[in-house]
């Protein structure tokens, strides 16, 4: 084959020497001869650029050539080759307008280098002419793929909501389980209160001093109330203290009484002043009324510490799904973490310490909370199976210039840096068959950077894994 020269057309022969032409007939390689040109390309230029409108397919003569995908801001090089041939470009111009025309990565010049040239409209009309039955399979093959990774990611994010609906149930379930108990506890013990009254107030107190038992009573409430929280140590000798002073005062279920009294914040000189109130013939029912007191009072703050739980489990709920909320809105990030954090409660193992460390400073930011907050699902979900069972996740949050930046880290083993630049590809996964898709970190991806023209990026070693996620404080235009 002569030697190419800027600008000239191939004939017939120099077309059906490449491999991608040998078996077109005469008059398609006169067809491909009268519209394509040879062009030349100096060591360092880019044939095409990523990204960019296609408007040529293109196949190489000579030289050598790399093929690069730009991920998270770096250009990594997926193959390199010298062969004859080789081809890349416009390589969906037979699918014309159904899809976006552009240039699905870069061809580097590695050295000088001829590239043939066809204009990208030619080439998608000759082979949709020339190919018919080809174009339809491609066809199908391509928005079938297409329709099966929408579907399996649907299928995903359905798996999350259910794992997570089932955490919540399990979240749920203990407060209101506490609240039920407490109620059922609380109803007896108003009834004995009721009843140790009676035995109290049956004449045998006088009016001042069933006055100054009821300001007891009040005391107790307070006591109850603000009881400070005691170390196991301090409460087993307060209440030993406790139950000495009722041993000596003859009243009977000493260890019964004594860590309820101790629990409400009671202690020896407060019941100096319940004896100085009532005769030793009422000390009992006196002391017995004022614990039940005490414990309807310890009871009813635990219903409420239930029934607030179970709302702020409701509103981190409503908080994560955003079902009340518009799509596009301006949100506090932080607000959305703890709602996943809460969400994603019951699928963190003991042995995983979780710490935050947020820049409180950060202004709200434009953005798809909910879609935000599958992206936090999905990192740390991630983060919580690496470390199996034991270890720290941070999560930290800071300013990076014109962006909010979202650090998720965790100790684990790391990420092998021979997988690293494909850790962000559908359907690739490392989790064993059945429990992960190969999805999770693509759609956080297309979230962070199609959707928001923020970026994420990870950084590896062993022990310390950290994925960041960079949003624009302020909205952007969308990008191609």
């Amino acid at each position: 084959m002569t030697t190419p020269t800027e600008g000239r057309r191939l004939d017939r022969e120099e077309l059906r020497k490449l491999f991608l032409f040998e078996s077109l007939d005469d008059t398609q390689l006169d067809w491909l001869a009268e519209r394509g040109w040879v062009v030349r390309r100096h060591a360092g230029d880019n044939v095409y650029t990523e990204g960019d409108p296609a408007t040529c397919f293109v196949v190489v003569l000579s030289g050598t050539v790399s093929l690069s995908r730009n991920v998270r801001g770096d250009d990594v090089e997926v193959s390199r080759t010298d062969q004859v041939g080789v081809y890349g470009g416009a390589t969906q111009a037979y699918l014309g307008d159904q899809v976006p025309q552009l240039y699905l990565n870069t061809m580097h010049a590695i050295t000088d280098v001829e590239i043939y040239e066809l204009p990208a409209a030619e080439f998608g009309s000759a082979m949709r002419q020339w190919f018919p039955m080809a174009i339809h399979l491609l066809e199908g093959l391509f928005f079938g793929m297409r329709n099966n990774q929408n579907a399996v990611a649907e299928r995903e994010r359905l798996l999350a909501l259910g794992a997570l609906s089932a955490g919540l149930t399990h979240e749920l379930n203990n407060p209101a389980a506490a609240a039920v108990r407490a109620t059922a506890v609380l109803r007896d013990k108003v009834a004995g209160m009721r009843h140790k009254l009676a035995l109290i107030a049956d004449g045998r107190l006088d009016g001042e001093r069933l006055h100054g038992l009821v300001e007891l009573q009040e005391t107790a409430v307070k006591k109850a109330a603000n009881a400070p929280k005691r170390s196991a140590l301090d409460a087993s000798d307060a209440e030993d203290q406790v139950g000495d002073w009722l041993d000596d005062h003859d009243v009977s279920g000493a260890w019964d009484l004594a860590p309820t009294l101790v629990a409400g914040g009671v202690d020896v000189p407060w019941l100096e002043d319940v004896a100085t109130c009532v005769t030793d013939l009422d000390l009992e029912p006196a002391v017995r009324w004022l614990a039940y007191t005490i414990e309807t009072e310890l009871l009813m703050g635990e219903i409420e510490d239930s029934v607030a739980r179970i709302s702020g489990l409701v509103g981190a709920a409503k908080q994560y799904s955003q079902l009340d909320r518009g799509p596009f809105q301006v949100v506090d990030v932080h607000e959305l973490i703890d709602a996943t954090l809460i969400m994603l409660n019951a699928k963190v193992p003991q042995g995983i310490r979780v710490v935050t460390s947020y820049d409180r400073d950060l202004p709200p930011i434009p953005a798809y909370a909910a879609e935000l907050n599958q992206v936090w699902t999905n990192l740390i979900d991630n983060a919580v199976s690496a470390m199996q069972g034991n270890g720290t996740l941070t999560i930290t949050t800071s300013r990076d210039g014109d962006c909010l930046a979202v650090e998720i880290a965790d100790t684990g083993s790391g990420i092998p840096p021979e997988i690293r630049p494909r850790i962000f590809e559908p359907f690739f996964t490392t989790k064993p068959v059945g429990e992960g898709t190969g999805l999770g970190l693509d759609i956080s991806y297309r979230i962070v950077v199609k959707k928001h023209h923020g970026d994420i990026r990870v950084d590896s070693e062993p022990g310390n894994t950290r994925f960041t996620v960079r949003l624009p404080l302020e909205e952007r235009p969308a990008t191609a």
